[in-house]
């Protein structure tokens, strides 16, 4: 099989692992593709819902379809960095410390509620994030490849919480919201439950592996390939740098925001069959890509301002290349 072919075959395996996720999750197609284009550009995802939304069980299903190990872990404020890393255990038939590798080594880290653990527990994936490796007594130890970081974080309740810190926002490549399902997709999902779906149990719901390494390697590599004009280039570069002076920012998007942004729209662009990246790429990724590298100034907010309003200003402003 040609390099061509095995890249066609992983596009139609993408296809398909969007098909097979919305088995078990309904009504939340945008947030499915956005984990996809994650997984394609190499980067972690940042989920933000209410409770009940199916975060959880939209992780897991993506793993049964790529066929990837994955492991949960709830953070809590009691949770220490050996237990997200692992740790040096004194074993006393050999009379020795050995490393117990801790759930991070996995491919798919499912990190539920990770708000809810204190900063020094936060900064522990740091490394694991940025460098695919985790560092115990001296010894860097690489993680699986691939390795992906999917966090989810509740918006609404703020009590004995602890807000991710910019340089941690910094390294999730898109924060994906996840919104409450409409009155159709919602009525779908209660049918399903009411004949016999259980969220346990994704085998029996009819969710099977679609895809595996071999096509993520191929789709990475495709989605590498797609060249993207010098216009557009400058269309991400001006985008990036429209949010820094921005009246209500504080904190515009870096320039690890505009490479992410290039990534994302790079993968999008492949995903959806084409092997150039247009402006309508940039604008569809930018809101994923940038909302979380925001910070707004404290009078913005007062009025009611929000990153995704003033990335929606950012675009109708930012002149498009023709």
């Amino acid at each position: 099989m040609t390099s061509t072919d095995s890249i066609e075959r992983s596009r139609a395996a993408f296809t398909a692992v969007r098909s097979e996720v919305a088995k078990a999750v309904v009504g939340q197609d945008a947030v499915v593709s956005g984990l996809v284009v994650a997984l394609l550009a190499d980067g972690h995802v940042l989920l933000e819902g209410v409770p009940g939304v199916a975060k959880t069980l939209l992780v897991r299903s993506l793993a049964a379809a790529l066929s990837l190990d994955t492991k949960r872990l709830q953070f809590t404020p009691d949770l220490m960095p050996g237990d997200v890393t692992g740790s040096l255990i004194f074993d006393s038939r050999s009379a020795a410390f050995e490393f117990r590798p801790g759930p991070v080594f996995t491919n798919l880290l499912l990190a539920d509620e990770i708000n809810r653990t204190p900063p020094k527990t936060q900064a522990s994936l740091l490394e694991a994030m940025e460098e695919r490796q985790v560092s115990v007594d001296g010894i860097a130890r690489p993680l699986p490849e691939p390795f992906m970081v999917i966090a989810t974080q509740n918006p609404v309740e703020y009590e004995g919480t602890y807000p991710l810190p910019e340089a941690q926002l910094d390294r999730f490549l898109v924060k994906l919201n996840v919104p409450l399902p409409g009155r159709d997709d919602e009525r779908g999902m209660l049918q399903r439950h009411a004949d016999g779906f259980d969220p346990r149990d994704l085998a029996g719901a009819g969710l099977s592996a679609v895809a595996g390494p071999a096509d993520l390697v191929a789709g990475r590599a495709g989605a590498r390939s797609v060249t993207i004009a010098p216009e557009v280039l400058s269309y991400i570069v001006d985008i990036c740098r429209a949010t820094r002076s921005s009246p209500s920012v504080s904190l515009g998007a870096s320039p690890r925001g505009a490479t992410a942004l290039l990534r994302t729209s790079r993968a999008w662009a492949w995903l959806s069959g084409r092997d150039f990246v247009t402006p309508d790429d940039v604008k569809a990724l930018a809101h994923p890509t940038l909302r979380h590298r925001l910070v707004l100034r404290p009078e913005a907010e007062l009025e009611g301002a929000s990153t995704d309003a003033v990335l929606e200003g950012v675009l109708a402003t930012v002149p498009v290349p023709r």
